[in-house]
């Protein structure tokens, strides 16, 4: 868009570039103007959560079809678009390629998507973000909360994405 200040009929591409746009720009203006306290501190554990929420939701729909398509059109182009697709839904095609400089495969993906810390959008990321902002807001009655989110965001640091594939991505 020449202008960013309204979507014009232009084609859904060009409006996702203006939606993600007008995001980056909400995002930035609340973290660089906000005061950093609580309410600072809730919504980056909202933004987190939902970050998470929706990487889990894409894994738990795609991620056991694509890998059983796989098995039978494994190397295919429709296989490499197919699991390209999934990671640009999450931003994270060009991350997966400076990452693994290879060929997409499937526990690639889910290793990216769930266990790497330094993948903004990986479960263990934002598990580590939730973590860290809820001990920045704890009270007298938030220990239970901390302790199950510390669990989490532990089982994610320590875990080893072979066991997580052969238990099921779903589990």
């Amino acid at each position: 868009f020449p202008s960013h200040d309204k979507p014009r009929d232009t084609g859904v591409s060009e409006f996702f570039e203006w939606i993600k746009y007008r995001s980056h720009l909400s995002r930035g203006v609340t973290i660089g103007t906000m005061l950093q306290d609580e309410a600072l501190r809730f919504i980056r554990m909202g933004t987190f959560l939902e970050r998470a929420d929706n990487t889990a939701r894409i894994l738990d729909v795609k991620y056991d079809v694509m890998v059983s398509v796989a098995a039978v059109e494994e190397g295919s182009a429709a296989d490499y678009y197919q699991w390209s697709s999934l990671l640009h839904s999450v931003s994270a095609c060009e991350i997966y390629r400076r990452v693994y400089r290879d060929q997409i495969t499937p526990q690639r993906v889910a290793e990216l998507l769930v266990l790497r810390a330094d993948m903004p959008r990986s479960l263990a990321r934002c598990m580590k973000e939730v973590y860290a902002n809820l001990c920045q807001v704890r009270n007298q009655r938030s220990a239970e909360t901390e302790r199950r989110a510390g669990e989490l965001e532990a089982s994610l640091r320590f875990a080893r994405i072979e066991n997580i594939v052969s238990s099921g991505m779903h589990d």
